[in-house]
């Protein structure tokens, strides 16, 4: 089984999910649409994950890359292919789906709270009721005609989606390690200020205690595991 994600920023790759694909036996590939790397055809991959990154969707006249990106995400799940995305990805599926991206009420960065919606449905996805993961988003979407909205929390109404059985958007990060939110800081520092109320401090982000980072991977596993048709892990 081969996985291929997609990447728009050096330092928003795919985190805890590689390794977790390898563990299940997929061979792993990437496009690097910052660098101009091409898309693979729409029928190669088994599953695909589309990654974050501090563009809009909305931005083609200064990357004009995400149009051919978001044509590609929607052959791909028009093809049934299982396709996963975080943040900008799960915006990018939205997109390309039929939502519509816009600024959100106000930005979101840091650990803060998210809510699951009880599924109504067996062959939906069930997040549990309350869990603390990591964000750092600005816009948010509205959902794609025939999706189910799996989370919320007080500052964004759609933190997760189902569309069909196979594919799921994440506005935020179960794939974060410590390695991977020093270099969100690093980079993207100019988004913790001004202080706002949904906006941490750096060192309050970075002080993440690693029983957090293990909780919000035992997630993820259950989320892939959800995607893939494969045995969840035990929780940590």
């Amino acid at each position: 089984m081969h996985a291929h994600w997609l990447q728009h920023v050096p330092f928003e790759g795919p985190g805890a999910i590689a390794p977790w694909l390898e563990s299940a036996g997929y061979t792993l590939e990437s496009t690097r649409l910052d660098l101009g790397e091409p898309l693979p055809a729409p029928e190669a991959p088994d599953f695909v994950v589309i990654m974050g990154g501090p563009m809009s969707v909305n931005d083609e006249a200064t990357y004009p890359w995400l149009a051919a990106e978001k044509a590609f995400v929607h052959e791909v799940i028009q093809g049934g292919t299982p396709v996963l995305g975080v943040c900008l990805g799960a915006q990018l599926i939205a997109a390309a789906m039929g939502g519509r991206v816009y600024p959100g009420t106000e930005p979101e960065i840091g650990w803060f709270p998210v809510h699951g919606v009880a599924p109504a449905t067996p062959d939906v996805l069930a997040l549990p009721a309350t869990f603390e993961v990591f964000h750092w988003h600005g816009e948010t979407f509205s959902l794609p005609p025939g999706a189910v909205r799996l989370a919320s929390s007080e500052a964004c109404a759609t933190q997760a989606f189902q569309l069909g059985r196979h594919v799921i958007g994440l506005q935020f990060h179960l794939e974060t390690t410590p390695t991977s939110a020093q270099a969100l800081v690093e980079n993207c520092r100019d988004a913790l200020h001004p202080p706002r109320r949904f906006v941490q401090a750096e060192a309050d982000i970075l002080a993440a205690p690693e029983a957090r980072y293990r909780e919000a991977h035992w997630l993820l596993s259950k989320v892939l595991a959800f995607l893939l048709g494969t045995t969840e892990r035990a929780r940590p």
